[in-house]
């Protein structure tokens, strides 16, 4: 017999121990920015947000990186009038306001650096409270690590803007194990941002232990795989413009047939829920231990929909078993460095 689909209501989990709830499905906002995803459309943006929050989806995330601000000011808009329905999550310490700390790229002829001093985080934080359109963010979260900067400082200056009733929690993201326990010497930490996914799961022997010791939350970007897990991607597929996929060696031909392969082993158990595959890879995800949010992003209402349906599904425990097996199958040598 099917196993039956349990469809309810969006599921909620706890974020650490900041007295937050939100969404399993988090809404990212990175393609939103346009920059590296080949250009945006803001109206279908910012319906996308929308129609995120309209499904159920509370947990919005974002950066100054995306786009300059761009991404901020879309969700900013958003929001509006709505402030009270979602978890806001936006970040600090990629910078262009000073070259101080480490160079780290070139944005829209912009020079980008990681820097995470405390000036530089006051004046961030007020600048993206501006692009946001609020007095406070629900989530703070160190975008990626500065080496000149001592955590303590950091972290120092964090947990002022908590007092000041700025943020409600404090995040790192692209962080080490050491990072991670630097950060909570410091200070209370209530999440992490890191890339996971079924291609990218080496954080579950290092960081998601920390996690479950010190009771972080943790959201998990680039879920599908910057697309690749989505099932829309296939070996005819065209990248163009600056879309940061186009010389990925990811995208290969040769690997996007390997994911189809694995993409096809799953179908079945896809289908006995009415899911789309990129529903079932998020709603895996989802079910892995450690794994609090999944971050998926979308451009477009159907997307956000599609996205948040994922939320409300939880697949049986002999789905999950198949599915992991048909990864060590397909994917477990996956190989997407460089040629050489």
């Amino acid at each position: 017999m099917a196993n039956q689909t349990i469809r309810n209501k969006m599921q909620l989990r706890p974020m650490g121990s900041s007295g937050i709830s939100a969404s399993v499905i988090g809404l990212g906002t990175w393609a939103m920015g346009g920059w590296k995803w080949g250009g945006g459309d803001d109206k279908s943006s910012i319906d996308a947000v929308r129609a995120s929050i309209d499904s159920g989806v509370t947990l919005i995330d974002t950066a100054p990186a995306y786009g300059l601000g761009r991404s901020e000011k879309l969700v900013g808009e958003a929001v509006k009038g709505r402030r009270d329905e979602v978890v806001l999550a936006t970040k600090c310490g990629l910078v262009w306001h000073t070259d101080k700390g480490n160079y780290f790229l070139d944005e829209d002829g912009k020079k980008v650096h990681r820097y995470l001093g405390r000036e530089a985080i006051f004046y961030e934080a007020e600048q993206s409270l501006k692009r946001l359109g609020t007095d406070y963010i629900d989530l703070y979260i160190t975008h990626w690590q500065d080496s000149t900067t001592p955590i303590a400082e950091t972290m120092d200056a964090l947990l002022t803007l908590k007092k000041q009733g700025k943020i409600r929690a404090i995040g790192i993201s692209n962080a080490s194990p050491e990072d991670f326990r630097a950060y909570v010497a410091a200070g209370q930490l209530d999440a992490i941002q890191e890339c996971y996914s079924m291609l990218d799961r080496g954080i579950e022997h290092t960081l998601l232990p920390l996690c479950k010791q010190y009771d972080v939350a943790m959201l998990s970007y680039s879920t599908l795989a910057l697309g690749l897990l989505s099932g829309k991607i296939g070996p005819d597929r065209v990248f163009e413009g600056d879309d940061l996929r186009l010389k990925n060696p990811r995208f290969s031909i040769e690997n996007r047939l390997k994911i189809q392969g694995f993409l096809q082993s799953i179908q079945d158990i896809a289908k006995v829920h009415n899911l789309s595959i990129a529903q079932t890879v998020i709603a895996w995800t989802l079910a892995q231990p450690g794994i609090t949010y999944a971050l998926c992003g979308a451009r477009n209402v159907k997307q956000a929909a599609e996205n948040a349906d994922a939320g409300m599904v939880k697949l049986a425990g002999n789905e999950l078993d198949q599915i992991t097996q048909a990864i060590k199958h397909h994917l477990e040598n996956f190989d997407d460095t460089e040629s050489t």
